[in-house]
């Protein structure tokens, strides 16, 4: 092989070699897309309540004593006592509601511009005229590095942070805004306590179902 052509085969190789990590970072950034303001709506639509087949109406979809706690959780400036937050935890396992990996620097609240993105579409959605009534609990969660009483206020100012920044920076209607922190007792990764999708904020829509008539 001449040396015009040795060269030649070197170049394509690099080229090739580039080109490949070129690829991968690009799959890569495809997959740490943030979660879009369509796939927040869908997550947090409360799912119809079916009429019954006699034509009767629906059963209640919560009993008058949560519906009242949840109207409580309204114009809400502080973040939600143990005790409310562990109510919110109970009605939330019949709400919908989505998970969503918001950046912070480490043993920091403070907002970093990694999480505005994402941020940014968790705004569209709670702005959505579907939204309007809607009673949003903002729920951190930590990993379970630390003792219970730091992650358990971490969790509380972090959580307040996105509050705050969606209202003062996206114009997301206060009043439709609360906050709960939970520390580690919550982990979704059990199995992995230290693992990143531990660090997370929870979006509960804590509004009642809506009713649809069943067409079968």
């Amino acid at each position: 092989m001449t040396q015009f052509s040795m060269r030649a085969v070197s170049r394509s190789a690099s080229t090739l070699l580039v080109g490949s990590f070129l690829w991968s970072v690009m799959g890569l950034s495809a997959q740490a897309q943030d979660v879009s303001k369509d796939q927040i709506l869908k997550a947090l639509a409360p799912a119809p309540i079916t009429r019954s087949l006699t034509g009767g109406p629906p059963p209640p979809s919560v009993n008058p004593q949560d519906q009242a706690f949840i109207e409580s959780l309204r114009h809400r400036t502080r973040s939600l006592s143990l005790d409310e937050s562990d109510h919110v935890a109970e009605i939330a396992k019949t709400r919908a509601k989505i998970d969503l990996e918001i950046y912070f620097d480490y043993n920091s609240s403070a907002i970093t511009p990694k999480a505005e993105p994402q941020l940014g579409q968790l705004a569209q959605a709670l702005r959505d005229p579907s939204m309007d009534n809607a009673v949003v609990v903002l729920a951190g969660h930590t990993d379970a590095r630390g003792s219970d009483e730091y992650n358990q206020a971490l969790s509380e100012r972090r959580a307040e942070a996105v509050k705050t920044y969606l209202i003062q920076k996206q114009n997301v209607p206060a009043q439709n805004l609360s906050t709960a922190g939970y520390g580690k007792r919550d982990l979704k990764n059990s199995a992995q306590p230290y693992a990143p999708e531990n660090r997370r904020v929870q979006i509960v829509n804590m509004s009642a179902a809506s009713t649809a008539d069943n067409k079968q």
